[in-house]
């Protein structure tokens, strides 16, 4: 294969991308055509392609996408810090259409839905430490640091997100009073998978690493430490701020 000189920083390449800093090595004079395709519609199409990629993974195999990111399996999935605070805006934003179209909330009820509207970037971001130290020392036999432990935390949020989002969705629908108790129904499905998804993730990140028995007590455990801990934290919270 014929060496030719990067365009960008000037060393010898005989590949499809520089070694040095990584530009592709067909860069040429920018066309109307080229501006088209690879500049706009590729960017646009590597980009959303790259994310719905990534949310199906976590949807549908949430524990194995943490731990073939953790093994540095990445180019295939947006980085999920970024995609936490897109789907958590997301979020903020289906619940606001939803207390904008729905009927008004007795006043307890009102509060409620308030404090957690509020104060629901707080509790959430407080999960994935909880779950990482959780997850730390029930599944030591695994061998993975507290940062990895935090990757897996924040998989696991992201599907709650997803979720969650979901369930806006369907409770923006059930709004109307024709399909009503269909989408109610349909809610308290996706409210309940929402809560068994951490149990999902790590059930499929550690399935071949413990027996069935073993890591069905190790998920109960850790469901009644996040439970007691979310508990604390937003009573809290409560405290504090009302």
């Amino acid at each position: 294969m014929n060496s030719k000189s990067c365009l960008n920083c000037g060393h010898s390449i005989s590949d499809e991308f520089c070694a040095h800093c990584g530009q592709k090595a067909d860069t040429a004079r920018i066309t109307p055509r080229s501006l088209i395709k690879n500049d706009i519609l590729g960017s646009i199409w590597h980009v959303e392609a790259k994310f719905f990629q990534t949310i199906k993974e976590i949807f549908f195999r949430p524990g194995q996408t943490a731990m073939n990111y953790i093994a540095g399996k990445r180019i295939r999935y947006n980085s999920f810090i970024p995609l936490l605070l897109i789907l958590f805006s997301f979020n903020v934003l289906g619940m606001h259409y939803y207390e904008k179209f729905a009927p008004p909330e007795i006043e307890d009820d009102y509060q409620i839905r308030n404090f957690l509207s509020k104060y629901s970037k707080t509790i959430l971001f407080i999960i994935i430490p909880m779950l990482a130290v959780n997850a730390y020392f029930l599944f030591k036999r695994i061998n993975l640091n507290i940062a990895e432990h935090f990757i897996i935390g924040t998989v696991s949020l992201l599907g709650i997100l997803i979720l969650f989002l979901l369930d806006d969705i369907v409770s923006l629908i059930g709004l109307w009073k024709p399909v009503s108790k269909i989408f109610d129904f349909i809610d308290k499905i996706i409210f309940g998978l929402s809560i068994i998804f951490p149990a999902i993730t790590y059930w499929n990140a550690f399935k071949n690493s413990y027996s069935k028995p073993g890591l069905l007590w190790r998920i109960s455990v850790f469901y009644v430490l996040l439970g007691v801990e979310s508990m604390v934290v937003v009573s809290i919270l409560y405290k504090i701020f009302y």
